[in-house]
């Protein structure tokens, strides 16, 4: 397997950035102590943010979560009178099996790239006689041709959306649509235990009487902090295919998931902690061999001391796991390896990068060996 791993060490100060159903920050048992948790889900949503908003990829190249797909559709069909283009797009989603509801909303929240939809909607205007002939029939799909169907399906190849390539897609009905993920990304953990805290706050209401003097409401909510060990593989060669063997786009991609990783966390109750704390470690591993987790690290969890930090620890543990793997198991052949640390920490065995602009250029370069352009 042709891969790139990403090891991030992290300390955020106190926050609530992804929470449970109840409100409260998520955790995890670990080695037998509770840890702070952040969901790869939310890791996931963070990075795919950013690259919409910074912006690291371009429209063409990124894809849209949704169940409104068909205002999406009528929106590039302009010109066609609207009832009928929509009957048209409900015909050519229900043969699909994306089933669209009375609400004009599909049964399934649909990851789709910008590329799909683009061509799917050109697709429904060209064949707009066939979608509409029959509508007491046409609603359940029944008058859509097998060809004009097998047409319809082949627009579903993914795109070229960087995130659908990476992040894949599922459609428990059409499993034959969906696309394998080329990245796996880990539950945050801490490296050390952590008891949750609770900020009990009041707010005043401004136009209280003097005499009144009690607050306008009152409320708790849960934090902690937490130094986060977070992890994350992509399979290369996965990621070519789902780009559909473009090396370019697959290098940007890789580079734009590289960057949003390291850089993104959840944006949970920021608006109540603000805590916008970088990452003090990140490195990365590519090269050809199995992906490595390397939690095991802070399996038992770490104690500040007087003289280091837990952040410092942290990345000592995790750099102490990772040799200590590959003199019992080997590393990656052919293998590269770079890090960019913000902590006093002995880093031996990882050639240690100035900046992030660094180390993105060190990836670049084995991306470009690894899948050869």
């Amino acid at each position: 397997m042709k891969l790139l791993e990403l090891h991030v060490i992290q300390t955020v100060a106190p926050s609530n950035l992804n929470r449970d159903d109840t409100g409260s920050p998520k955790d995890a048992l670990f080695g037998g102590f509770r840890r702070a948790r952040i969901s790869s889900q939310s890791q996931k949503r963070a990075v795919r943010v950013a690259f919409r908003e910074w912006p690291l990829l371009s429209e063409e190249e990124r894809a849209v979560r949704t169940k409104r797909l068909v205002e999406a559709l009528l929106q590039r069909l302009s010109g066609i009178d609207e009832n009928r283009a929509r009957l048209a797009v409900e015909n050519a989603l229900n043969a699909l099996g994306f089933n669209v509801k009375d609400g004009g909303r599909t049964e399934y929240l649909l990851f789709l790239g910008e590329g799909e939809i683009a061509r799917l909607a050109d697709l429904i205007r060209e064949n707009l006689e066939a979608l509409t002939a029959n509508p007491a029939k046409g609603k359940k799909g029944a008058e859509v041709s097998g060809d004009l169907k097998k047409a319809l399906e082949n627009v579903l190849d993914g795109g070229k959306a960087v995130d659908l390539a990476l992040f894949g897609r599922m459609l428990a009905d059409r499993p034959e649509l969906g696309v394998d993920a080329a990245a796996q990304v880990a539950h945050a953990l801490s490296t050390h235990k952590v008891d949750r805290e609770f900020d009990f706050y009041t707010a005043v209401d401004d136009l209280n009487p003097k005499e009144d003097t009690g607050a306008g409401m009152m409320g708790d909510v849960e934090f902690y902090s937490a130094t986060l060990y977070r992890y994350a593989v992509v399979n290369l060669d996965q990621l070519l295919s789902n780009l559909q063997g473009d090396v370019d786009l697959a290098i940007k991609g890789l580079l734009a998931f590289l960057e949003a990783f390291a850089l993104t966390l959840p944006s949970g109750k920021q608006n109540s902690f603000a805590a916008h704390n970088p990452p003090l470690f990140v490195a990365f591993r590519a090269g050809v061999g199995l992906p490595r987790n390397l939690a095991t690290a802070f399996e038992s969890p770490i104690r500040p001391t007087d003289s280091k930090p837990i952040s410092a620890l942290s990345v000592e543990a995790l750099v102490k796991e990772w040799a200590k793997f590959d003199k019992v198991f080997g590393p990656l052949n052919p293998e590269w390896k770079a890090a960019l640390t913000l902590v006093e920490a002995k880093v031996d065995h990882i050639p240690v990068k100035e900046s992030l602009a660094e180390l993105r250029r060190e990836a670049e370069q084995a991306a470009r060996k690894l899948l050869g352009g």
